[in-house]
């Protein structure tokens, strides 16, 4: 993951709480190059987060016309673990995805959304 995209991610995260925030992850292959910051449609936002249908479907229209790839999502847990919650564990749709989970303080995780639940992925950062 790009510095940058890891920079935006926080930003965001820091202007929407207490609420959480919620993006799309850009890349090309296993690298995380953008965040983009989306709004969190949910009706509950202290502690659900939903992304505005929109934007995933602005991303994948320009993935489609050759722009970076939507290799996955972000949310934060304002008060919480950088970590899969249960709401996150029973919402997820085991597509292949990864998140990135940004918890208090400066946490952030990865994970694959696979078919058997989420997997724990490496985090290295890169300024290229």
């Amino acid at each position: 993951m790009t510095s940058q995209a890891l920079g935006a991610m926080r930003a965001h995260a820091a202007a929407a709480h207490p609420h959480e925030a919620c993006g799309i992850l850009l890349g090309e292959g296993t690298c995380i190059t953008g965040a983009i910051e989306t709004r969190n449609v949910h009706p509950s936002p202290h502690t659900h987060f939903e992304i505005d249908p929109q934007a995933l479907i602005d991303a994948h229209r320009a993935a489609r016309a050759g722009g970076p790839e939507v290799i996955g999502y972000y949310h934060s847990h304002p008060t919480g673990e950088a970590a899969p919650s249960a709401t996150d564990r029973a919402c997820a749709s085991g597509d292949g995805k990864v998140w990135a989970i940004l918890g208090g303080g400066d946490a952030v995780t990865l994970w694959r959304d696979g078919e058997q639940g989420f997997t724990a992925l490496p985090l290295c950062l890169t300024d290229g």
